[in-house]
């Protein structure tokens, strides 16, 4: 028992993997998260099978694709089974103390599954997304000190990252020079007039002194310097574990449950849309006594993967229940074949939509229109167009039929599979719409 590898799992709310240094971005957001890229595993090419962070979150705990534990909605209708495998609730039954520095638990009660110590300095907040990285930090850190008793998975869900980017003063002057209100930039116009935006027309999208903010590259510089501020409270974190001694025998995994979205595809500054900017996320593993430093991992996973990935690398039995491929030879280099070939999503809070992603290709299908006005099918080469921003299904209307029926048959697959009959998207359709429709009129 004593032998097993002590377990840091860390969610970074809404981060995108293409704006940390170790995924390619010019800007030096991220230089302890890039050192923690190098000591360990970095994974090039993970995604979200549901999101945003209740189902993502879910997922990650189970293992299980939304489909089959059924939360595809944030604050939706769906109950998470107590028959569904959870991983802390394993860890804890295996002789892990366990505990979850996270918000969760106020939203749904099976986020607090299998946690002896459950710790959220957010309830001193009115909004529980402004609780600080130093608040989760501290708690964290103490509990390290003063609790375990042999191994330990701790988890820690922090927010800094997430909407409203509000990072401290200190951050000010980073990653922007430019005019933020300038009147004659016209690139956020159409965010004033949108459903969402009209929500935070009189909040957190303007200065202090209440004027306008009219330039995207501001509140991007925003959302990076928010980046660096995690960042910097990761080195304290990862410091103190290195000074109790902890890091050479301790997994430690970072990712994230969904990425952002900046102005792509008309979504402003929020985390919706089956595309890659929210559907990628970071996935870093640091273990010294296995995983040998500068190991890139390059198939495609997805976040069901994880749990199964660190049931193995503690040397306990994964449940069969548990729908995830484990990756850990992948990381210790052992097999390099590891991934899928597909990559199926689903979305069901501001739009009701799936999505089948390959190497090359995505096709996105909507359930109910969608209020952006986008078609009911959309078809991007991913070769040639990463951002998704030319749609060809009208084009290539044979691809298109054929990805359409490659999704419609997994879905009806799993149903039969799991001797149901309801697809879940279109039981919960778009949870948040009639937040949207109240907005609009």
């Amino acid at each position: 028992m004593k032998d097993r590898p002590n377990i840091v799992l860390i969610s970074v709310d809404s981060l995108r993997a293409d704006h940390l240094g170790c995924y390619g971005y010019p800007r030096p957001t991220s230089p302890r998260v890039d050192q923690l890229a190098a000591e360990g595993a970095l994974c090039e090419r993970v995604f979200c099978p549901g999101l945003p962070t209740q189902p993502s979150h879910t997922t990650l705990y189970t293992g299980q694709h939304p489909i089959t534990h059924g939360i595809v909605a944030h604050g939706g209708k769906a109950k998470l089974s107590k028959s569904a495998p959870f991983l802390p609730e394993i860890l804890m039954q295996n002789g892990y103390t366990t505990c979850a520095v996270d918000t969760l638990v106020r939203e749904r009660i099976w986020f607090a599954r299998g946690y002896e110590y459950i710790i959220d300095p957010s309830i001193r907040h009115v909004f529980y997304a402004s609780v600080t990285v130093e608040e989760l930090n501290e708690r964290a850190i103490r509990w390290v000190k003063t609790v375990p008793n042999g191994p330990f998975f701790l988890f820690i869900h922090y927010w800094d990252v997430h909407y409203p980017y509000v990072p401290p003063e200190a951050y000010n002057d980073l990653f922007y020079d430019g005019n933020a209100t300038d009147p004659d930039n016209h690139a956020l116009d159409p965010w004033w007039t949108h459903p969402i935006g009209a929500m935070a027309r009189d909040t957190w999208l303007r200065t202090s002194s209440g004027e306008r903010i009219t330039d995207p590259h501001y509140v991007r510089a925003l959302y990076d310097r928010e980046i660096r501020y995690f960042d910097d409270g990761l080195a304290h974190l990862l410091g103190v574990l290195k000074d109790l001694d902890l890091a050479e025998n301790t997994i430690f995994l970072m990712l994230a449950d969904h990425g952002e979205s900046m102005t792509e595809h008309r979504i402003f500054f929020d985390h919706y849309g089956l595309y890659d900017s929210t559907l990628q996320v970071p996935l870093l593993v640091r273990w010294p006594a296995r995983i040998p430093a500068g190991r890139r991992v390059k198939g495609m996973l997805q976040m069901s993967d994880v749990a199964p990935t660190l049931l193995e690398a503690a040397e306990l039995q994964v449940p069969g229940e548990m729908e995830g491929r484990s990756f850990f030879r992948d990381l210790t280099g052992e097999d390099t074949g590891v991934g899928h070939e597909r990559i199926f999503s689903a979305e069901s809070t501001w739009q009701a939509k799936w999505s089948l992603r390959t190497k090359d290709t995505k096709f996105i299908l909507s359930r109910e229109p969608d209020l952006l006005g986008n078609p009911a099918r959309e078809l991007y080469d991913l070769r040639t167009d990463p951002r998704e921003e030319r749609n060809l299904a009208e084009e290539d209307t044979r691809l298109s039929s054929e990805l359409e029926g490659q999704l419609e048959g997994w879905i009806a697959d799993r149903l039969r599979a799991l001797e149901r009959t309801e697809d879940p998207v279109r039981a919960e359709g778009a949870s948040m719409l009639s937040t949207w429709v109240r907005h609009r009129t």
